[in-house]
């Protein structure tokens, strides 16, 4: 049998650690595996473009687990009634390629993104930022405000977005969450008003186009951008400008897929980058002095959603009572004998081995370990839980609408 983790069963776990603890959490185990980045298998993802969108295959391996995430970008769903950005995720066992986890990806996605970035400006922005501007007040907006308030501190938010009704709602969400009420919000009127005195800037915009979302007489000294928009070819969120300043260090994720779909697309093959891997080892510095302006060009890559299904298998043989057992793969006596035992006569033999459950599945759970001395049981729930307050789409909408997750 193969474990299914359906949306509510994500819910589940996310209210159980809470939001900010499971961005916590989950900001730890993708910080552990780009840390272990030489032992992965890396590839930018694979995309099926069509005139209302793009469907892509993101897969990954580190030897022991195989990782593969579907996830489509078409930006005229909601005037069909669907998510612009849909997900879905399967854990597997290298060793015998046996399914370990099928489970939702589009909350999980959303919460990744964010988790991530706050990871980023945790290595790369100046110690103790205060205030972050938010442009684009979409989708992804609550996940990346709520990661920044507990990974970083961050207390108040400069909210911009063309659309007045997602900054609305923006502010009514975080309002009615226990754990967005400690977040002060501004709503301004442009741009450059919201960036203006920002310890940190995040855009998540989702116009399809070379837009131009900030510009060099915003960006001051000692600034942390957050670019998270501009995640396929021809869609980008920086003026040219910005990036040819002379104190700025660009990181991204990884280099080949970033020269086609981050912002660095608008710059040279030999235009200086260093990958986040060599940040979080201790190989390069991301911030050399106060004054540096430090850029993190996101766009998503196979290895985060890797840490994510690595840590909701975990989690879910835990409390198994949050996923459900799937016949997706034959289970037989005959291992060989595959119409026997699934289409032949049963008359008198039993071919198909009775299915167990998800809380006997001890071996496969340690394979989603990187540290073995990891607990995955309700006190490490409960402790996540209780210490969690403490210290990519296609689209065609307006510059600073967000459907990213």
């Amino acid at each position: 049998m193969v474990t299914y983790l359906g949306l509510q069963g994500v819910q589940q776990l996310v209210r159980t650690l809470g939001v900010g603890g499971f961005i916590a959490r989950l900001a730890d185990e993708i910080e552990s595996d780009y840390r272990r980045w030489d032992a992965f298998e890396k590839s930018a993802r694979v995309a099926s473009h069509s005139a209302d969108g793009v469907i892509e295959l993101m897969p990954t391996s580190d030897g022991r687990l195989y990782s593969l995430k579907v996830v489509n970008g078409h930006p005229v769903n909601p005037q069909r009634g669907l998510l612009t950005v849909m997900a879905l995720g399967l854990l597997a066992d290298v060793r015998t390629g046996h399914p370990l986890l099928l489970s939702e990806l589009t909350l999980t996605t959303a919460l990744r993104t964010a988790a991530t970035s706050a990871l980023a400006a945790r290595w790369m922005a100046r110690p103790a930022p205060r205030v972050m501007a938010l442009i684009g007040n979409g989708a992804q907006s609550d996940f990346q405000a709520l990661a920044f308030h507990h990974l970083l501190g961050v207390e108040e938010l400069h909210l911009f977005d063309v659309d007045t009704q997602a900054t609305r709602r923006l502010q009514h969400n975080l309002a009615s969450t226990p754990e967005g009420r400690g977040l002060r919000c501004i709503a301004f009127p442009s741009v450059h008003e919201a960036v203006s005195g920002a310890d940190l800037v995040t855009t998540i915009t989702a116009d399809k186009r070379n837009a131009v979302i900030l510009t060099p007489d915003m960006i001051e000294p000692g600034m942390h951008l957050n670019a998270v928009g501009g995640d396929c070819p021809g869609k980008t969120e920086l003026h040219p400008q910005i990036l040819q300043r002379p104190d700025l260090r660009v990181v991204v994720e990884f280099e080949p897929q970033s020269r086609v779909e981050g912002e660095v697309q608008q710059m040279p093959a030999d235009y200086p980058v260093t990958e986040f891997a060599a940040v979080v080892s201790g190989r390069v510095q991301a911030r050399r002095t106060e004054r540096d302006v430090t850029l993190f060009d996101s766009v998503g890559f196979a290895l985060e959603d890797f840490s994510a299904l690595r840590l909701l298998h975990g989690l879910v043989q835990a409390h198994p009572e949050c996923g459900q057992s799937l016949d997706l793969v034959p289970e037989l006596d005959d291992p060989k004998d595959l119409f026997g035992g699934t289409l032949g006569d049963r008359s008198g033999q039993s071919p198909m081995r009775r299915s167990f459950s998800l809380g006997t599945a001890q071996s496969t759970n340690d394979l989603t370990r990187v540290d073995n001395s990891r607990e995955w049981g309700n006190s490490r729930l409960t402790g996540a839980a209780s210490g969690s307050h403490s210290g990519s789409s296609r689209t065609s909408r307006p510059a600073a609408r967000s459907s990213r997750t």
